[in-house]
């Protein structure tokens, strides 16, 4: 008999502040603890958490677990994995939902190792089988050609990362009643053996490319770091973010931070627009979670043309000039 029962969600802080991505985790989580019928739970880290407790049962949280220390307050490869293992030995969950975020994609592996379960990573959407009540994790394959199911069977707990900005957030009710439970075991610091010796913030200027809703994004077509400032301005008029292909990032006309694709960052705004790149599917696998492509490209044949919702084929220095003006016109009507 399955003793796992339940959904659990491993809780990301952003500045105090239960971070967009655990809002959404939780949004999801809801959803499948209700098809089980079964509770859904939260395990928030930090020594300030405790205060988040009944904001996480407002967006839709059964119990919430609280393991409050200050080696908690910053990610902690060996801490949090201790913790959240340690967690998941005790209230057996069935199914477990992380954030494929930079906490994320390093935490969730290291749990599957300790725990067996079994993991999908940088999952689209989440839903459950009505015949066989098992976790049905929709995936992109090939460069994101195609979409893959995957079903763990047998193994427990049914692990999942969640491609962030792509299942909507809880909805807040103020009105719920939940529990938030103090954890209790304490943390083992001779098994932390990484060690933080500096932090460095990234300064950004306006929207992070993460958090941003429009994204206008170059590649090796745009030529120059000096053209890139046609993007800037487009970007800047959508209150938007700006981001290159890898190629662009290595000649220098972007910072590294603003790469987008598979060993980029993975970005999902409502829209997407790809300026003179040609659609090389490790930079597709970055950006296919986008609401709206809008490719401009002057070579006809170009791959991103295949994925985009919208094609221009003329060259971008036409285009995006005009583009740029009429879009002022209308912002300002």
């Amino acid at each position: 008999m399955d003793t796992h029962k339940g959904v659990l969600v491993c809780g990301e802080m952003a500045e105090g502040r239960l971070a967009p991505i655990t809002i959404e985790l939780l949004g999801i989580g809801r959803k499948l603890s209700d098809q089980l019928g079964e509770t859904l739970s939260i395990l928030l880290m930090g020594s300030k958490t405790g205060s988040l407790g009944q904001e996480a049962i407002a967006y839709g949280a059964d119990k919430v677990y609280v393991a409050e220390d200050g080696l908690l307050d910053h990610y902690n490869s060996d801490a949090y994995t201790q913790v959240a293992a340690n967690l998941c030995l005790k209230v057996l969950p069935s199914i477990m939902l992380l954030g494929h975020t930079d906490i994320g994609c390093d935490l969730a592996p290291r749990l599957n190792g300790r725990l067996g379960g079994g993991l999908s990573m940088d999952c689209l959407s989440l839903s459950i089988d009505p015949t066989t009540q098992l976790l049905l994790a929709t995936r992109p394959v090939f460069g994101g050609n195609a979409h893959a199911t995957v079903v763990s069977r047998s193994a427990r707990p049914q692990m999942a990362t969640i491609r962030p900005k792509i299942v909507p957030p809880a909805v807040r009710n103020e009105s719920r009643q939940g529990e938030v439970i103090p954890v209790e075991d304490k943390l083992d610091p001779s098994a932390i053996k990484v060690k933080v010796v500096d932090r460095i913030k990234e300064e950004v200027e306006g929207v992070k490319l993460e958090d941003a809703e429009v994204v206008v994004s170059g590649g090796r077509g745009i030529g120059s770091a000096q053209n890139f400032g046609m993007l800037r301005e487009l970007a800047r008029v959508l209150g938007g973010a700006v981001g290159g292909t890898r190629p662009a990032c290595d000649e220098g006309w972007v910072p590294a931070s603003a790469q987008v694709g598979q060993s980029g960052k993975v970005v999902s705004p409502k829209l997407y627009i790809a300026v003179a790149l040609s659609g090389a599917m490790s930079h597709i696998a970055g950006c296919l979670g986008s609401k709206y492509i809008v490719a401009i490209n002057k070579d006809k044949e170009a791959n991103i043309f295949n994925v985009a919702h919208f094609g221009i084929v003329a060259d971008y220095k036409e285009v995006l000039p005009a583009l740029t003006a009429k879009l002022k016109e209308l912002l300002s009507a």
